[in-house]
């Protein structure tokens, strides 16, 4: 498998603490939509080494599309910037269109779509108890939608007290839950929303499947590779099990917010046969308290790097991170940062050792606001490192309280060397290695001259003070190659039109939009209808027609009773919008058919 970096493709922003990007939600013209603004760094991206990126929520937030709606306060399952509620059609992101191109940019540019499920609560219901949710159908009604919930799919609660101590809740919590029992959880200040009960939900099944059919919605709809799961322990791993091992995510990866220190714990939850069986990682927070310390204690032993983290015990489990959305700006849970002059030392330490990295965009980009300015330098390099040279197990190689010294065995080799002191170089004699004598070693992170092994595959070694964040070594074998960037993917996203969705019913006499799709020029275009037949007559038909940027029509095709699952095949000549339109022929008048659309296409790598 090639090595892979994940990229947190969003973050907060500005004296708000739920600023949730640096594009104005409210006017597009001011500054691009994040939607956009991720689909035009979607090629550099790919270039420095980025794999897969990782999109804050796209389901539309109990706050509409207002400055604080990050997207983790849920509302409806199945509105991803396409439903009038809310205040708005668009998300805090912009549209489903825009999301659904931001997705097929990232696809023909090789990137894997990330999607950041929020699974434990929702928000923005009705009533005392504000569990009551109803959403708008596909015709703008304010009643309709698919999924809607009431009491009975939640843990109840006093509503005036969201942490009812002596409560005996009429729907209690669901088995396999890490934070364990009712008072425990309501207790640990884990209260976002009226909590979800997947397992215990009334009727039964009717939480957890329609949780999973929505999830595999969205999963169509934007052609996702992977999940990101918020706030794990609040969610019964009976559920998560259920949508990790069924249908569309099979074999996706799945990544947990665990927010814990304690790696075993977490460790426990990926392994554990009364868990989740290996199906899903977790991010690295016991790693990233470790770099924080780095970062704030004077007194710190860098010695402790060796083998840290849940890296250093299920690295193939582990998603590491130097920052993220919620340690950035959450005072409250995290008092201090990893200052930005430490952060390239603790880049340093995630992007050469093992566990899968996760790099946060405020550090990459260089947009105002963010710390690219002073960090991408150092990223790109040891994203490149990371990609090329980076391979195989972990031997320790030095360790004292400001330097830790360790190797990757694998690959071509690589010898890392970390030193904490923003004052003193550290200058290491006879530091064993795996390399053969008498090798010539170039520091690739273009700190110190080259180096040579002894007769006994020896070498002594410079590490730079950490002034101006130059405190790291990374050698090998000089004139190492670059792996070849990421192949180009078609997109495969799928709109399926029914009354209780965002896209209507084919309708008869009545040519309907279903979407558009955003494609390169000289590229081939294929659509399949599929839909039930059902109530039809020898005469009924379903008309599905494309249109070009122009406006022109490209292609039609005329679909039967039998013809479900046929193709509509075209040639895009030119790069822009392509408009799918559809109609259904009946005698009756108030004749509708539900239909799934799967358009398989290759955008442009730019808007």
């Amino acid at each position: 498998m090639d090595p892979q970096i994940l990229l947190q493709g969003f973050y907060k922003r500005g004296k708000y603490v739920a600023v949730a990007a640096p594009s104005d939600p409210h006017d597009p013209h001011d500054s691009p939509w994040w939607w956009d603004h991720l689909a035009e760094s979607a090629m550099d991206l790919a270039q420095v080494g980025i794999t897969s990126v990782w999109l804050p929520p796209a389901t539309k937030a109990a706050q509409g599309s207002q400055e604080a709606a990050l997207g983790y306060s849920v509302f409806d399952d199945y509105d991803i910037g396409s439903k009038d509620q809310k205040g708005a059609v668009h998300t805090r992101y912009g549209t489903r269109e825009q999301l659904t191109r931001l997705a097929a940019i990232l696809r023909a540019n090789g990137l894997n779509v990330v999607l950041d499920l929020q699974l434990n609560h929702r928000k923005g219901g009705a009533g005392p108890d504000e569990m009551t949710f109803e959403y708008r159908d596909a015709f703008g009604n304010s009643s309709g939608g698919r999924f809607p919930k009431n009491r009975q799919c939640f843990h109840s609660r006093y509503p005036d007290s969201p942490v009812p101590k002596s409560f005996v809740p009429e729907i209690p919590q669901d088995p396999g839950v890490p934070d364990g029992i009712w008072e425990l959880q309501m207790s640990s200040n884990v209260y976002f929303g009226p909590d979800l009960a997947h397992i215990n939900g009334k009727p039964e099944g009717y939480v957890s499947q329609g949780l999973v059919a929505a999830v595999e919605w969205q999963t169509r709809a934007v052609d996702a590779q992977a999940y990101r799961l918020d706030h794990v322990q609040g969610i019964s791993v009976l559920y998560l099990q259920a949508l990790l091992n069924g249908n569309i995510a099979a074999g996706k990866f799945a990544v947990g917010e665990y927010w814990d220190g304690d790696r075993d714990k977490i460790n426990d939850w990926i392994t554990s046969n009364d868990w989740m069986r290996n199906r899903c990682s977790a991010f690295d927070f016991p790693l990233y308290f470790k770099l924080l310390a780095m970062s704030n204690d004077a007194n710190f032993d860098m010695s402790t790097l060796d083998h840290a983290g849940l890296a250093g015990v299920n690295p193939f489990r582990a998603v590491t991170f130097v920052e993220n959305h919620d340690t950035e700006s959450r005072r409250d849970l995290v008092p201090r940062n990893i200052q930005p002059e430490d952060k390239p030392l603790a880049y340093a330490y995630i992007l050469t050792s093992e566990g899968q990295p996760c790099v946060f965009f405020k550090d990459y980009s260089t947009a105002p606001g963010c710390l690219g300015d002073i960090l991408r330098p150092a990223l790109v390099n040891l994203m490149w490192i990371h990609q090329n040279i980076a391979a195989g197990p972990t031997e320790q190689r030095w360790k004292s309280q400001d330097v830790f010294m360790f190797e990757r065995t694998g690959g071509p080799g690589l010898l890392v060397g970390l030193n904490r002191s923003k004052t003193q170089a550290q200058h290491l004699t006879g530091v064993v290695t795996n390399f053969r004598p008498n090798t010539t070693l170039h520091d690739y992170a273009g700190h110190e001259p080259d180096i040579t092994t002894d007769g006994r595959g020896r070498v002594d070694v410079t590490i730079p003070s950490g002034n101006n964040g130059q405190g790291y070594v990374c050698y090998s074998v000089p004139s190492i190659g670059s792996r070849s960037a990421p192949a180009p993917q078609d997109s495969h996203q799928v709109f399926e039109g029914a009354a209780d969705l965002d896209i209507p019913c084919a309708a008869a006499g009545k040519m309907s939009d279903i979407t558009r799709t955003y494609c390169e020029h000289d590229t081939t275009i294929d659509g399949v209808l599929s839909f039930h037949a059902d109530g039809w007559t020898p005469d009924t038909t379903l008309m599905l027609s494309l249109y070009g940027p122009s406006g022109a029509a490209v292609a039609s095709r005329l679909f039967r009773q039998a013809d479900t699952g046929a193709v509509l095949t075209a040639t895009a000549t030119e790069k822009g919008f392509y408009r799918w339109t559809i109609q259904a022929n009946d005698s009756r008048a108030d004749f509708t058919c539900p239909f799934s659309l799967a358009v398989r296409y290759r955008a442009p790598t730019t808007l």
